[in-house]
């Protein structure tokens, strides 16, 4: 698995920090742990199992705790701490720490940060923030858009029509994320989230027309920088010896990144609407994470269970 890295800067930044003192530029700091911590048990001298790859939060307890010391116990409780050379110590409520504080943070080359927030928010904050910057990835060739709120990864192979599908949906008001490349990142152990990379954000190749700006052509409101991915579309040529699912009781998946998403292979041929048929899958997932499913409702209608599922030629007179 590869280990990712953000500046400290970007971190400065998004959590509206400030530097109280850092040894170097802060974009020069990389932080590669997704965890934060409170430096409590250090402090109080039990250091086993420290990762100074997080990013320390010293708070009203911590302080006051370090305020009761006497002038020795001070300095060898801080350098303890300190030592380990922790990626960063973020202090907050607008709490001042002493000058021999610093002064022993800079002894260790060790970033101090402020910030008026509580403790608690902050580091919420760190942990949401870094837990996307930092995540696992993967990038994948297709097309990420947003329909009635639900993230769709449209995949296939090259010249099938994800493109192509993608404007008609942002036409009929849905929002673009990626087009071409999907970069993936796990999340959490039940969240994917898709954007595209910075240098083809909101460009949408067409054969045959070149590239386009869709944020250009159709305004802010038809593009989307990230977006959850809650179900795949896998678009595929329409192979009249195949045997697609006709009634779709139970959702197929795809595993990503170690987590399944539910995925529907949707034939393509001439004369089909595939956008259309994309804004039904969507609201139809939701639908069944909702807990609502029609083909069981059907069944159910029809005096069948799901053990007995109607022969081809029944579904054809169904759809008839």
């Amino acid at each position: 698995m590869s280990k990712y890295s953000v500046s400290l800067d970007k971190v400065v930044k998004n959590l509206s920090l400030n530097v109280i003192y850092t040894p170097k530029d802060t974009e020069e700091i990389l932080i590669s742990s997704q965890d934060v911590n409170r430096p409590g048990l250090i402090l109080t001298g039990f250091d086993n199992y420290f990762d100074p790859a997080r990013i320390q939060f010293i708070g009203l307890t911590e302080l006051e705790y370090i305020k009761s010391l006497d002038k020795d116990q001070f300095v060898e409780c801080t350098e303890r701490f300190l030592s380990k050379r922790p990626a960063a110590v973020v202090v907050t409520r607008d709490l001042k720490c002493s000058r021999k504080f610093i002064e022993i943070a800079e002894k260790y080359e060790v970033p101090i940060l402020g910030t008026s927030e509580a403790t608690s928010s902050c580091m919420a904050a760190a942990i949401s923030y870094l837990g996307v910057e930092l995540a696992q990835r993967i990038t994948r060739h297709g097309v990420l858009v947003e329909v009635y709120g639900e993230g769709v990864l449209i995949l296939g192979d090259s010249g099938v029509g994800k493109s192509e599908t993608a404007l008609e949906l942002i036409k009929r008001g849905h929002r673009l994320i990626a087009d071409d490349a999907v970069e993936i990142r796990r999340v959490s152990n039940k969240t994917l989230v898709g954007s595209a990379p910075d240098n083809i954000r909101h460009f949408i190749e067409l054969r045959g027309v070149g590239v386009l700006n869709a944020r250009r052509l159709f305004g802010m409101g038809a593009v989307k920088l990230t977006e959850k991915v809650d179900m795949v579309i896998q678009l595929e040529p329409w192979d009249s010896e195949k045997v697609y699912d006709r009634l779709g009781l139970d959702n197929e998946y795809t595993e990503i990144l170690g987590i399944n998403v539910p995925i529907t292979t949707v034939p393509v041929k001439p004369g089909r609407n595939l956008s259309i048929i994309i804004e039904a899958e969507a609201m139809n997932n939701r639908q069944k994470k909702m807990g609502y499913n029609a083909a069981r409702e059907l069944l159910h209608n029809l005096g069948m269970t799901e053990d007995i599922i109607p022969a081809k030629k029944e579904l054809e007179v169904w759809h008839d």
